[in-house]
């Protein structure tokens, strides 16, 4: 798969993220399914810390993504769902590390949107996404 990062000079310049990605080549799409974070036995990790559980949900997106056999830079769209935006921008050097951590200097593109809530009521973060394989 080849992929071209797509930034308009007539759009802002992203920081944290691209405004497009275009594909090519034969490949196949994974959908990646909404991502909180829940231990394998389903226990949440980080109760009350937004820092944390950011840091296990895109662990667990990526774990999907490996499974099918991609990694990190195989991701082109993530949507990240929040609770408490101000919470999120409060922790800002922590979710740095943990995206840091996991995605490397990678950036698909991606959406913050602060929701009411999330399945589980002690979710704070929740991540879906798209990768091409």
């Amino acid at each position: 798969m080849e992929t071209l990062v797509i930034n308009p000079d007539q759009l802002v310049k992203p920081r944290g993220y691209n405004h497009g990605i275009k594909t090519s080549g034969t490949s196949a799409l994974l959908f990646l399914g909404g991502q909180v974070a829940w231990d394998r036995e389903g226990k949440l990790v980080g109760e009350k810390n937004i820092g944390v559980q950011f840091d296990k949900a895109l662990e667990n997106i990526l774990s999907v993504v490996r499974e099918a056999g991609g990694q990190a830079e195989n991701i082109v769209k993530l949507n990240i769902y929040v609770t408490d935006k101000n919470a999120y921008v409060s922790a800002g050097r922590e979710t740095a590390q943990a995206y840091r951590k996991h995605m490397g200097k990678h950036f698909p593109t991606m959406t913050l949107v602060e929701v009411k809530s999330l399945y589980e009521p002690r979710c704070m973060v929740e991540i879906e996404g798209m990768a091409v394989l």
